[in-house]
């Protein structure tokens, strides 16, 4: 029987839960910024030839809804126009819940009653329901302006308070990046929004500052790694900026993914089995919008952020030296947190006799002690 005992390897999801990844991100930052580049265009482009699909709470008007199981969107899209209904916009709800709307406060108050009692009727004759089951609702030009305005202001005043805060947590250039990251999860959600012709309502506003909220809070995690690598591993002159921004993301790449599914998977139930399997229609436009929030946000926090923040620093003259020192040493590379850990203990020179692996197994031979002059 042989001596020598064979150290069985972590599988991927080992490696990931104990911290042992070297994955590049820093360095494929072109790759993940041009494909959020081509998904924002594809956004914007909708954007500006569909626009929004807006609810009568920010563009005003009247909707009506009801519970049509035998139904479908042509019929009712064909009732409610022969009931004389202009440009109605129908929208199938949950799994039968029929949501028809139309702007009609240009109308005279006498004649938006009348047009309502017959739009009511109509909707109950196809889906065969009493007049009282169809539910009515009603909202002026003046309140739906007002609705927009709030909600854009809520968006600005979190901005400005974000990056006030990162800024003195932590400092200017890791605000611009986190901002930067709330940006594009913006972005994406709205480009989303128009491309698909998702409804937009005062619970999707909600939805966008939660998720916004989320996307910070894995910002920060990695940044408040980045910060104590700054003041630890970094000053061994062995590892650059974007190592070093390689290696935080590495760290906490398993805790990110952890916070992102713990928070997508309710959400997704909520969506699935909330609007659309017991047709809980009210938790559909806010599920909607967290969900695809809450994606975006989890790329964002590791594909957008810190690869940002790290080309941002290595421009700073005293990382751009170190980057030089280390590429003229040839030692530079994805180091794990193994390997960290090392460099951390052993400070600026590594102990004599000791070694560190690198992810291919190949050994980093110690640096030998400088002597000093006498």
């Amino acid at each position: 029987m042989s001596d020598v005992m064979t150290t069985r390897q972590p599988n991927a999801f080992g490696r990931l839960y104990q911290g042992l990844t070297t994955i590049n991100f820093v360095g494929r930052r072109k790759v993940w910024f041009t494909a959020s580049l081509i998904v924002i265009v594809i956004g914007l482009c909708s954007l500006g030839v569909r626009g929004f699909n807006l609810g009568i709470d920010f563009k005003g008007g009247s909707s009506w809804e009801v519970l049509a199981p035998h139904s479908s969107v042509s019929a009712m899209t064909t009732a409610v126009q022969n009931a004389g209904l202009p440009q109605p916009t129908v929208t199938k709800l949950g799994s039968s819940t029929y949501q028809v709307t139309a702007d009609i406060n240009s109308l005279s108050q006498s004649a938006q009653a009348a047009l309502t009692t017959k739009v009511v009727d109509a909707m109950a004759t196809t889906a065969g329901v009493n007049p009282i089951q169809v539910s009515t609702a009603s909202v002026g030009p003046t309140w739906g302006g007002q609705v927009t305005s709030r909600a854009l202001e809520a968006l600005l005043v979190f901005f400005v308070a974000v990056v006030a805060y990162i800024s003195f947590r932590f400092e200017p250039k890791m605000a611009l990046a986190a901002f930067v990251a709330m940006v594009h999860d913006l972005l994406v959600t709205v480009g989303v929004y128009s491309l698909f012709g998702f409804q937009i309502t005062p619970d999707t506003v909600i939805a966008i500052l939660t998720i916004l909220g989320y996307s910070l809070y894995d910002t920060v995690v990695v940044f408040d790694r980045v910060r104590d690598n700054t003041g630890g591993v970094l000053k061994s002159n062995q590892m650059t900026y974007s190592d070093m921004v390689n290696l935080s993301m590495n760290q906490t790449l398993a805790r990110s993914i952890n916070t992102s599914l713990v928070a997508i998977l309710p959400v997704l139930s909520i969506l699935v089995v909330g609007a659309y399997i017991l047709g809980a229609t009210t938790l559909q436009n806010y599920g909607l919008a967290l969900f695809v929030g809450l994606m975006s946000g989890a790329y964002s926090s590791i594909f957008i952020a810190s690869p940002l923040l790290a080309g941002l620093k290595e421009r700073e003259p005293r990382f751009t030296d170190l980057a030089l020192r280390v590429a003229q040493k040839g030692e530079s590379h994805i180091f794990s947190a193994r390997e960290a850990a090392m460099l951390s203990s052993e400070g600026s020179q590594r102990i004599a006799g000791a070694s560190a692996r690198r992810p291919d197994g190949s050994v980093i031979a110690p640096r030998p002690r400088k002597q000093k002059r006498r």
